[in-house]
């Protein structure tokens, strides 16, 4: 499904170069559970940025189902991200003044879905994760493996091919990150691609493939 040629990520501070990603070259099969591991500091996040085309590599291509990211403009990135991605993060950045509800209903409105199908499709999402009970709270009125789930919800709500985790279970307790693995192990099932950036090992267990980084680059490879 993805294809990652060569790439390198270089960020530039002054005339210091810092290589984040040395020439990594991998591929992420259809509807596979994919853990990217490393140190602090081995590449991971600039790794999924760029698989989830949120940045472009220094050198080197990615390729999506066979069209190559560098021949697409910010706008057709962006339309890729909106239609066919869901991204979680660490950080939850759901937005404190909305509910639950509406925060999972944001992703649907930029695509420009009207109003009822939008609240008809976060309820179905939403209801797989969590109790009604909790759709009209506003998310400090939940716990934080309540959060990370209406993340999720959200990331799901435009009905993604690829889901892309970046740490998602970093600021949770060791139950609630099992919990969360399960549910992108269940996704997998469905038939959905997910790619996870985790420091906790144990979650690997839930996947198919770990590529391990270590100073941006491949070292290890293993297929569960």
């Amino acid at each position: 499904m993805i294809e990652v040629v060569n790439v390198w990520k270089v960020y530039r501070v002054g005339k210091v170069e810092y290589p984040a990603l040395r020439g990594v070259t991998m591929s992420v099969e259809k509807g596979e559970f994919l853990c990217i591991v490393g140190p602090s500091g081995s590449g991971k996040s600039s790794l999924i940025n760029i698989l989830g085309a949120m940045d472009r590599p220094t050198k080197g291509e990615v390729i999506f189902e066979k069209v190559p990211l560098s021949k697409l403009s910010d706008d057709k990135l962006a339309e890729l991200r909106n239609r066919r991605m869901g991204f979680v993060f660490q950080t939850i950045n759901l937005l404190n003044h909305l509910t639950v509800l509406e925060n999972v209903e944001l992703p649907m409105m930029v695509l420009g879905i009207p109003p009822k199908k939008r609240r008809e499709r976060a309820i179905e999402v939403l209801s797989r994760f969590l109790p009604e009970s909790t759709f009209y709270k506003k998310p400090l009125e939940i716990s934080g493996g309540e959060q990370q789930r209406v993340a999720i919800a959200r990331a799901l709500a435009n009905n993604p091919d690829v889901i892309l985790a970046d740490e998602p279970t970093g600021n949770l307790d060791s139950a609630n990150a099992q919990q969360v693995a399960k549910i992108f192990r269940e996704l997998r099932d469905e038939g959905r691609t997910i790619i996870m950036v985790t420091h906790n090992l144990e979650l690997t267990n839930y996947a198919d493939r770990v590529v391990r980084l270590r100073d941006g680059q491949i070292v290890e490879v293993v297929k569960k």
